[in-house]
């Protein structure tokens, strides 16, 4: 477990005890007849909602994987399903293009995910855009990752680079 995810589970911790507290004093005013009572149970009550908050987000947090020699990347295609696009810079080493798509096949796994068509696996493709000529703008799709859409640690993650557009990315990288 990573250290935000267990200082959130310390915070829900620390509010639990806010809660009894909080609780044991709204039961005290309801006693008393203390004027201020319906407001301990609204405080009380919120109290509550931000334990349920910091344990929901403590068990969903995920800190993205950095992988050696990928480099940085943009989702330009993300709903939520299947398929996925990624973007990088033209200048992209053609050694960082495996990297690159394993580390975006971990950082944008979620088991929320739906298969559209009934499809178990994700699919991510990592493109750049080349610019041969003043006004022309060229799509070039470097690679693609499959992977499970329900295994963290997929061992059948499929890699597979586009020689063509690679070269055509270092043509227009020298041309």
């Amino acid at each position: 477990m990573n250290s935000a995810a267990t200082d959130f589970f310390a915070i829900a911790g620390w509010l639990g005890w806010a809660a009894l507290a909080l609780a044991v004093l709204t039961v005290l005013a309801f006693i008393f007849g203390w004027g201020f009572r319906f407001r301990l149970v609204g405080v009380t009550a919120f109290t509550v909602v931000l334990i349920g908050g910091c344990i929901g987000f403590a068990l969903g947090f995920k800190q993205p994987v950095s992988i050696e020699g990928a480099v940085a990347f943009n989702v330009v295609y993300d709903a939520g399903g299947s398929e996925a696009v990624v973007a990088v810079e033209p200048t992209i080493a053609p050694e960082a293009i495996e990297p690159t798509l394993k580390q975006a096949a971990f950082n944008l796994f979620s088991r929320g995910r739906y298969s559209s068509q009934g499809e178990q696996q994700l699919h991510i493709r990592l493109r750049t855009i080349v610019h041969p000529q003043s006004g022309i703008s060229e799509p070039l799709y470097l690679g693609e990752v499959r992977r499970s859409l329900n295994q963290l640690d997929d061992e059948a993650m499929q890699i597979s680079t586009n020689p063509k557009a690679i070269a055509r990315l270092a043509q227009a990288e020298h041309g």
